[in-house]
């Protein structure tokens, strides 16, 4: 009956044949009623006894054992469960090497799911550059990796509304190219993605080479540095006209 659940057979016969008798039993009296060899009976006792299935007392010189009510069990059979479903829930797995792969990523539902695992595996940190409105659905699971710790930086295109500490956010101003959504997630100094559009669908890379996610981390205060700058001096910059003009060749 408890095999099902991660009894072992004997177990499972040695808690029926106390289940069975409506008084405590001996060791000795557990062998002739279960079948279970004596030489395991110990053995199997305190497995039962581990598991939250059997109890014990003595009684004079006597060991005796009693079963535990079956509802009993089948409520720690399921919190246990739960607990263990939880745990699998929240484990990441760790890769423990360098994958130098490009890998390649199209449909814009599983970019975004794999942006999601990207962020919710940051263990010491995450640079997001995106467009404001794709930026909005990741902004609590942001909010929630900084309150653990993890080093947040994002940079929108377009206003956002966050608690995040470290934020800069972009208004174009440069009349040129039309706008170009992107996305890029860089987590950990270690894991990259870039999404981009191609003829109206979302395409993406992912990859943990070196010399990538390197460059790809210099692109991302690229643009925060030019940010910040044309904050502050944007409106001077732009009378020049060869500045104007570079920046027009931009994606913003």
């Amino acid at each position: 009956m408890l095999q099902k659940f991660g009894f072992t057979q004997y177990e499972s016969q040695v808690y029926e044949a106390i289940m069975a008798q409506e008084k405590p039993l001996d060791a000795t009296s557990i062998v002739n009623y279960s079948s279970v060899p004596k030489a395991k009976i110990y053995e199997v006792m305190n497995r039962l006894i581990d598991k939250g299935a059997v109890l014990t007392t003595m009684h004079g010189k006597k060991k005796l054992y009693t079963a535990v009510d079956l509802q009993t069990i089948i409520l720690k059979l399921k919190a246990d469960f739960d607990r263990d479903l939880e745990e699998l829930r929240n484990y990441r797995f760790k890769r423990s090497f360098n994958d130098e792969h490009i890998w390649t990523l199209k449909d814009e539902a599983a970019i975004a799911a794999q942006i999601e695992e990207l962020i919710a595996g940051a263990e010491t940190s995450v640079l997001f550059l995106a467009w404001s409105e794709h930026m909005e659905k990741y902004l609590e699971l942001l909010e929630r990796k900084e309150a653990e710790g993890v080093h947040v930086e994002i940079h929108t295109v377009g206003d956002t509304n966050t608690t995040l500490n470290y934020t800069y956010s972009l208004i174009p101003r440069v009349e040129g190219n039309p706008l170009e959504p992107l996305q890029l997630v860089i987590v950990d100094d270690t894991y990259m993605m870039f999404a981009g559009l191609e003829h109206d669908a979302w395409k993406a890379i992912k990859t943990m080479s070196r010399p990538i996610v390197k460059a790809l981390t210099d692109y991302f205060y690229h643009d925060v540095a030019l940010t910040q700058i044309f904050k502050k001096y944007g409106d001077q910059l732009l009378k020049d006209e060869e500045i104007s003009r570079l920046m027009s060749r931009l994606i913003y």
